[in-house]
């Protein structure tokens, strides 16, 4: 069998003479299905290096079950199949990967991204056919188990687990497996202090680059020149002040992810350099005429409504398509009630632990009612805040109302004076 035959499934005549042909030129040699039952009868047949697998293929038999009835057979059980979409569907993307699928991509396709997928795909083939590594369909399974509540082994950075009941956490939890599954970009929004940074750690450690570097930039902590040092790094001289030459941020995530926070305050003009960094994956350093090489995966987030940033002309129009790959958005707490108490025992439980305070039992009847009536303008990072304070002040074994903050803007109690 030539190494390079693939099989491409794809119902939309015009974009299975494009990925025909694009492939063609790549060096592959394509055999065609235009629906799921021709898939599955062609691969009882032959056996392929790769198949791309559109998941809409009409009323009978989606791509999804013709991948299943695939691995049914002998002959392509371990082929990797890379699965395309028009519709970013969350549980679809999370089933394919369960089933097997060695990658997901959104059309309209971002062609250099296609072409990795599949040279990875059948590298892997090749090795795992030549005995040098395992079953190219086997896709590395998530480093923390499966979507839905999290458990005592998924931990924040900031030694927080993450908890909830609501379903909007559980439909983070399914983004988090889908983007972890992939390469692609991942814009996070969601007001300060609904935890955007803990999301896009927990993504990282589920990859498979988890064991690479996780680099993380706060954008608008930084001013324009400063930024683009920060990231892109600078040569000898670029300057005033370049006394000597700097790798950039970027450089120094190489194999991981790099976690770019409140994207929406940079300038135009940086984000036209970033996109040439995530569309080529090369970055250009301050000063030099070359570009360099780099393997990032980019995850990026802002509390701003980045599509009115786009229309009020703040943000680049081409870079927010590129972006918008994969969006989770994280709700602020007031709009998932389910998730505050499990969250704020959590955090009594931890500063319990935290300053000695064994004896401290945790919240009141009355101090959960004064939580949950309270609007959490600061999400997350309030309620921990909150909560710490609360452990510290309670001067009985159980935390009243008295120390939390309550409905009507009032704080609790006076830190006791000394």
């Amino acid at each position: 069998m030539a190494a390079d035959k693939i099989l491409i499934v794809e119902d939309d005549p015009q974009h299975l003479f494009m990925l025909t042909t694009l492939t063609g030129d790549w060096g592959y040699a394509s055999q065609s299905a235009k629906n799921g039952e021709e898939a599955v009868a062609l691969c009882a047949k032959k056996e392929f290096s790769l198949i791309l697998m559109d998941v809409r293929l009409g009323p009978s038999l989606d791509g999804l079950a013709a991948m299943r009835k695939i691995r049914e057979g002998p002959l392509n059980k371990d082929t990797p199949v890379i699965v395309m979409t028009a519709l970013m569907n969350f549980p679809d993307a999370v089933q394919a990967i369960k089933d097997g699928a060695s990658d997901y991509l959104t059309k309209p396709l971002d062609f250099e991204a296609l072409r990795k997928a599949m040279e990875q795909a059948v590298k892997a083939k090749a090795a795992a056919d030549a005995g040098e590594g395992p079953p190219a369909g086997a896709r590395k399974a998530p480093a923390h188990g499966h979507a839905g509540k999290a458990g005592p082994a998924e931990q924040d950075p900031h030694g927080a687990f993450l908890q909830g009941e609501s379903p909007a956490f559980k439909n983070i939890m399914t983004s988090v497996e889908l983007a972890a599954s992939t390469d692609s970009v991942v814009l996070i929004t969601g007001e300060s202090g609904v935890g955007k940074e803990v999301i896009a750690r927990l993504i990282q450690e589920r990859s498979q680059r988890n064991s690479k570097p996780f680099v993380t930039i706060n954008c608008a902590a930084l001013a324009d020149m400063i930024v683009e040092s920060e990231l892109f790094g600078h040569r000898k001289g670029a300057f005033t002040g370049a006394d000597q030459k700097r790798e950039g941020r970027i450089k120094a995530g190489d194999g991981g992810t790099v976690f770019l926070d409140e994207i929406a305050e940079t300038s135009t003009g940086f984000q036209a350099k970033l996109l040439r960094t995530i569309q080529q994956g090369e970055i250009q350093p301050l000063g030099s005429d070359e570009a360099e090489k780099v393997d990032v995966r980019f995850i990026v987030a802002t509390n701003r409504d980045i599509k009115k940033e786009v229309e009020e002309g703040r943000f680049r129009r081409d870079l927010y398509y590129r972006i918008e790959v994969i969006t989770i958005h994280v709700p602020p707490l007031r709009e998932r009630k389910e998730d505050i108490l499990p969250l704020a025992n959590h955090f009594v439980r931890k500063f319990v632990s935290q300053h000695g305070r064994p004896g401290l039992k945790g919240l009141s009847a009355q101090a959960e009612a004064a939580i949950l009536g309270y609007a959490w303008p600061g999400n997350i990072r309030e309620l921990q805040n909150a909560m710490e304070r609360a452990v510290l002040l309670a001067t009985s074994d159980t935390i009243t109302d008295k120390y939390v903050p309550k409905a009507d803007g009032g704080v609790g109690a006076p830190v006791p004076s000394t």
